[in-house]
C-alpha cells in the first residue's frame, strides 16, 4: 500500500448528526457542512442511520458526513437515542444540537409562513410539543448552539470553526465572555461567574469602554484578586485540557460570566485566553454581549 493510502487509512471517517428544535437553522448548518466538502444528507430515516454510518467506513470516497434527523420521522425518532449509541461504538459520530428562543422561533415562522412539520393547532404549541420530544435527545449533544442571535453567516463560521479542516484535531476549545442577564451560553461546558471583581460599569470614564480596553484592564489588574483569579483559572483549564482530550471530546466551551457581558467578564476571557495560548494550547477568544446595551 502506498503512503496515500495508508494515511487515508488512519484518518477515521467522520459522521456530523445535525438535529434540533425546527426553524433554528438545521438546514443552513447542513448546507455549510455541504460547501465544506462534507457529503450532505437531509432528513435521513432513524433505522438508515447504522447503515449510512457503515458507509461512511467502506466507502473511500466519503469520508465526512453530515445528515439531519429530527421530527418530521415522527414516532421513529424515539428509537433515535439507542440507534445514535450503537453507532458511536463503530463510528466516529457527533451529534450537534440546534435551538433557539420561543421568541425568536415565532418570528421565523411568521417571516417564512412555513407550517410547523409537528403540525398542532399553533405555532407555540408545536414548539411547545417539540422540546418534550426532544429533550433525551438534546442530553446526548456534544455541541449544543443557540441561533437565536445569530445571522446567516454567523452560523457557517461557526461551522468552519469547529469543523472544517479538523482532521488531526481532536479537542476545539473556545473561551467566551457573556452577561448573566442575557442568559448563561448553552453551549457552555463550564461557567466562571466573576462578578466578584470590582466593576468599572460604577466609574463614568471606564463605563463606555469594554473589557478589552487597556484602561479597563488596568484598572482591574490594580486589584490583588483580578491577577490571583487569571492565574489560578488558567492554571486549571491548563490541567484539565489535556484530560479531556484524553477522554476523547472534541468541543469544550469555557464561559465567563459578568452582569452585562460588556468589561469584567471580556478583560477575564482574553486574558487567560492569551495565557493558555502561550502555554501552546489551541484556543479561540470571543465575547458574545460586548457590543449590547449593557
Amino acid at each position: 500500500m502506498n503512503k496515500r493510502g495508508a494515511s487515508a487509512k488512519a484518518v477515521a471517517p467522520e459522521l456530523v448528526i445535525i438535529t434540533g428544535i425546527s426553524g433554528s437553522g438545521k438546514g443552513t448548518v447542513l448546507r455549510a457542512f455541504e460547501d465544506h466538502g462534507y457529503y450532505a444528507v437531509d432528513h435521513l430515516p432513524v433505522d438508515l442511520l447504522p447503515m449510512f454510518a457503515d458507509l461512511t467506513r467502506k466507502a473511500t470516497e466519503i469520508r465526512r458526513a453530515a445528515i439531519v434527523i429530527d421530527v418530521r420521522e415522527g414516532q421513529a425518532l424515539d428509537r433515535f437515542p439507542e440507534v445514535f449509541r450503537k453507532v458511536q461504538k463503530k463510528t466516529r459520530a457527533t451529534l450537534v444540537f440546534l435551538e433557539a428562543n420561543d421568541k425568536v422561533l415565532l418570528r421565523r415562522y411568521s417571516e417564512t409562513r412555513r407550517p410547523h412539520p409537528m403540525g398542532r393547532t399553533s405555532v407555540m404549541r408545536s414548539i411547545t410539543d417539540e422540546r418534550k420530544r426532544l429533550r433525551k435527545i438534546r442530553t446526548l449533544a456534544e455541541l449544543v448552539i443557540d441561533t437565536s442571535d445569530s445571522t446567516v453567516q454567523q452560523l457557517r463560521s461557526l461551522v468552519e470553526e469547529k469543523f472544517a479542516g479538523s482532521a488531526g484535531v481532536s479537542l476545539s476549545t473556545s473561551l467566551i465572555s457573556f452577561g448573566f442577564k442575557n442568559g448563561i451560553p448553552s453551549e457552555a461546558d463550564m461557567v466562571f461567574d466573576v462578578r466578584f471583581l470590582p466593576n468599572p460599569n460604577y466609574l463614568p470614564d471606564l463605563r463606555p469602554k469594554s473589557g478589552k480596553h487597556p484602561a479597563v484592564a488596568r484598572y482591574m489588574r490594580s486589584f490583588e484578586q483580578t491577577e490571583e483569579f487569571i492565574s489560578r483559572a488558567a492554571d486549571l483549564l491548563a490541567y484539565l485540557i489535556p484530560h479531556y482530550e484524553a477522554e476523547g471530546k472534541r468541543y469544550l466551551t469555557i464561559a465567563f460570566g459578568c452582569t452585562g457581558g460588556h468589561h469584567r467578564s471580556v478583560m477575564i476571557a482574553e486574558e487567560v485566553t492569551k495565557r493558555l495560548a502561550k502555554s501552546g494550547f489551541a484556543v479561540r477568544g470571543s465575547h458574545r454581549d460586548i457590543k449590547k446595551e449593557y
